[in-house]
């Protein structure tokens, strides 16, 4: 996956598990592998600046929490991927008929 790809899904799983507990790098770097991210503390850091630079998260010393705007954002991200998965994880037999007209 490209490294702005994973960022994108990296952030919202960044949100999603701040709805549920404060994030800290060391501890949010072993669950982001866990999903599959191939990432190291550098990248988680500068995830979570980037979601406080944009007001989803605010930092309190080591730790970041979810802001309101963040769980605004986390909700209109939640009705997007439930449009996107219903279309996306069709089964590929479904789609290729409509992309080649057959």
């Amino acid at each position: 996956m490209r490294a702005d790809v994973q960022n994108l899904f990296m952030s919202i799983h960044m949100l999603y598990h701040a709805h549920h507990h404060d994030l800290t790098i060391r501890d949010m770097q072993p669950v982001l592998e866990a999903h599959g991210y191939k990432v190291g503390e550098r990248e988680v850091k500068q995830q979570l600046e980037r979601l406080t630079e944009l007001n989803f998260l605010t930092a309190h010393g080591d730790e970041y929490s979810l802001t309101g705007t963040g769980i605004g954002e986390f909700k209109e991200i939640q009705v997007m991927l439930q449009k996107l998965c219903g279309e996306v994880l069709a089964p590929l037999e479904e789609t290729e008929g409509a992309n080649t007209g057959a």
